[in-house]
């Protein structure tokens, strides 16, 4: 009697056990097309097109992500956010986006005085970034994106110091 009772007790909690793992891969198998990209924006006062102690970062500036096919550049997915009090943002995105080139762009800055973003191909400030679950990131939900920066007209007096102390001769004169 007691190993029927053993054999019945180790098969309840068998099925118990994969009856919960069959669980755990469902919600893993919906997550997989699921993605939080998180980002911010900066003022760059230098307008190096990169952040420095100098950099503020906005509150209220929009961004937009698009998706393009690969093959015949359609947009096929289009995504706005704000920034908060922190000049950060987020936004989640669902699908998988493997044949399509997605990136972040600037689209709005909340600071009139802070507003150029720069329309050389090389200088394009666009952050890519991979929504797929195809990819090798370890990581499936979770995408931080490069900081974004829109750009003042003159920059800052103080930009030459600045450089010179981290040892950055920069090409232009402050």
């Amino acid at each position: 009697m007691a190993s029927k009772a053993i054999f019945f007790s180790f098969f309840i909690v068998s099925a118990v056990c994969l009856s919960s793992l069959a669980g755990f891969a469902a919600a893993d198998a919906d997550d997989l097309d699921r993605f939080q990209i998180q980002g911010s924006v900066y003022c760059d006062t230098c307008r190096v097109q990169f952040v420095t102690r100098l950099s503020k970062f906005l509150e209220g500036a929009k961004v937009k992500l698009e998706c393009r096919s690969r093959t015949n550049g359609t947009v096929t997915l289009t995504k706005e956010a704000v920034t908060d009090k922190s000049g950060s943002y987020k936004m989640e995105v669902t699908g998988d986006h493997e044949e399509e080139v997605c990136e972040l762009v600037l689209v709005e800055s909340p600071d009139s005085g802070c507003s150029d973003v720069s329309k050389e191909a090389y200088l394009r400030n666009a952050a890519k970034i991979s929504l797929t679950a195809n990819d090798g990131i370890v990581s499936h939900e979770t995408r931080i994106v490069n900081p974004l920066g829109f750009m003042v007209k003159t920059p800052s007096a103080d930009c030459a110091a600045a450089f010179k102390e981290i040892g950055i001769v920069p090409d232009v004169t402050f």
